[in-house]
């Protein structure tokens, strides 16, 4: 069949879960034998995420192909099990760029570059996922775009689109989805989500902001196929009437997104209102039996049924849920997996002193010394986990944080006091942290770190090569893995005999680069540093092997 286009827009304000029913509708799709994709276009004008603050936008996440790219895709992958690529992110800046170096190589021929056809167009070249056509650019993109050779076929596309109706940074975006739904016809759907919100003083839930949320996007010239109601109060039946018909939307296509006790709760929510059925129907294809969905039913149930907690802390410096979104989800669906519940408390590293660590970490299970960059907090990172490798308190180091586990053990059990990471200390006489080779002439920020997957091979027996031994579907009888990266330094090899000979054995090697991926205590319970980052791995229908045996050693320790 031909591709079908799904776009996903958000109302009234942000953070209403557009990222969440976006991954809900690709995991109910997929359930029905389609294969899908999943993409965000982001508004602002950076180029990717990489180089915004956490406190900005959370946390940057990496796709395989070595993209920096925003949460969402972390939603997208962790509901579906599909592997994202560049192409899944596209921001404001990408386009303009992508304009402007055409311009610039003459591909348009003199003509005036306006945002209306030429930036429209690019956007729309984006979200058809088709490719470049030379043709286009001497035509002065006249001619409508092409699907031939776009590459990877799906069934379904859908395409979130960041911000709120009414932002003029969103202005291009909606006036290329305004041309799709015209020149695609039946093959694209509309899915706008909304908020219905409650009036403590009146009693009352408001549809008066959803109604002028759709009024703005009519005014935009696109009609809503979908509504999805976000609200914290059940809607009756009256009140979806009343919006289907002040918007002229079908009724059995006004579903509600309530707050569910987890987010993985929302595709069963929205399959049981029929959202997938509505998308469907609206497309023109049948809609047949609804799909079982055993493996993520039987997912839920060992969630709900999960009764005991585990106390996990996070050391970091980053105050904010969303800046470690990835290590929190990868530990919860370890901790359901294990049949528990995993309580996750931040720590912040700045505050953390030798005289008051053991009254910061006291009751935790297990430590997470969280990845990052900077000079800001990286003590209160060491001083933690000498606690924990002294106290016998399982630890998982992420990129950063291995570093500092690293730095730990050369200050305290090698003796050289001094020990530091180049980043922090260019001038350090025991680097045990350096720079690597192929970024010391790099002077750029945006996206020139070592990123994205590279291969990784286990020493067999070690704790590690266990972890993964135990998961089978991410590992194989050569004992080699592939794991996503996002760094600038490494641990340095002119040390790693000193670190074997005194207990801090390196188990994780890249075979290409002979770069320490992976470094463990194995006398200690539970003491692995990681180079890479484990948690974009994680998947609901597959947690991550690391994750799960971390959180199995917090229960037994």
């Amino acid at each position: 069949m031909d591709t079908k286009y799904i776009f996903v827009t958000g109302g009234v304000v942000s953070s209403l879960g557009k990222g969440i029913i976006s991954a809900s509708i690709g995991k109910l799709l997929q359930a029905r034998g389609y294969k899908v994709t999943i993409q965000k276009f982001d508004p602002y004008i950076n180029i990717d995420p990489g180089t915004l603050n956490p406190y900005e936008h959370g946390e940057c996440y990496v796709t395989e192909d070595g993209m920096e790219t925003d949460l969402d895709l972390g939603h997208y992958e962790r509901f579906t099990g599909i592997h994202t690529t560049r192409h899944n992110s596209i921001t404001t800046g990408r386009i303009y760029k992508t304009v402007i170096d055409r311009e610039r190589k003459g591909d348009y021929l003199g003509k005036t570059i306006q945002v209306v056809p030429h930036i429209t167009d690019e956007i729309k070249r984006r979200m058809l996922r088709a490719p470049l056509n030379p043709s286009e650019g001497r035509n002065g993109f006249d001619s409508p775009l092409h699907l031939e050779g776009s590459g990877e076929a799906f069934d379904f596309v859908i395409t979130e689109v960041g911000g709120t109706i009414g932002d003029i940074e969103s202005a291009p975006f909606m006036e290329a989805i305004r041309q799709l739904r015209w020149q695609l016809g039946r093959n694209a759907v509309c899915v706008h989500l909304t908020y219905v919100p409650y009036l403590k003083a009146a009693d009352e839930l408001k549809t008066k902001p959803t109604q002028h949320s759709v009024k703005e996007l009519q005014g935009m010239g696109i009609q809503p196929d979908i509504l999805v109601l976000r609200t914290e109060r059940h809607l009756d039946d009256s009140m979806r009437l009343k919006v289907a018909s002040f918007c002229n939307v079908d009724l059995e296509c006004v579903v509600q997104s309530e707050d569910m006790p987890s987010i993985y709760e929302v595709p069963v929510n929205m399959q049981r209102q029929g959202l997938d059925a509505a998308i469907l129907r609206k497309i023109g294809i049948p809609v047949g039996e609804t799909p079982a969905m055993v493996p993520w039913h039987t997912f839920l149930e060992k969630q709900r049924n999960a009764s005991r907690e585990v106390h996990i802390g996070l050391v970091g410096k980053y105050d904010l849920q969303d800046a470690y979104k990835s290590i929190r989800e990868s530990l919860n669906l370890a901790g359901i997996y294990n049949d528990v519940k995993a309580k996750i408390h931040f720590i912040n590293s700045e505050g953390i002193t030798p005289e008051n660590v053991a009254e910061q970490l006291s009751g935790m299970a297990g430590i997470v010394v969280c990845p990052g960059f900077g000079q800001r907090g990286i003590e209160g990172k060491i001083i933690a986990a000498e606690y924990t490798r002294t106290h016998d308190i399982p630890t998982f180091g992420i990129c950063l944080g291995m570093q500092m586990m690293v730095i730990e053990f050369a200050r305290n059990v090698l003796g050289y006091k001094d020990a530091n990471s180049a980043e922090m200390n260019p001038d350090t006489p025991h680097n045990v942290i350096d720079m690597m080779e192929e970024q010391k002439n790099i002077t750029q920020m945006g996206g020139t770190m070592r990123l994205g997957a590279y291969d990784c091979e286990l020493v067999e027996g070690s704790r590690a090569w266990e972890a993964y031994n135990n998961q089978c579907s991410m590992f194989n009888a050569q004992c080699s893995i592939k794991e996503r990266h996002r760094h600038r330094y490494e641990f340095n090899n002119k040390y790693k005999a000193e670190y074997e000979a005194n207990g801090m054995k390196c188990v994780g090697i890249n075979p290409a680069a002979d770069l320490v991926e992976i470094v463990e205590i194995p006398e200690k319970k539970w003491y692995i540093g990681a180079q890479f980052h484990p948690e974009y791995s994680s998947t609901v229908l597959h947690p991550h092997p690391l994750f799960m045996s971390f959180v199995k050693a917090c229960l037994e320790s």
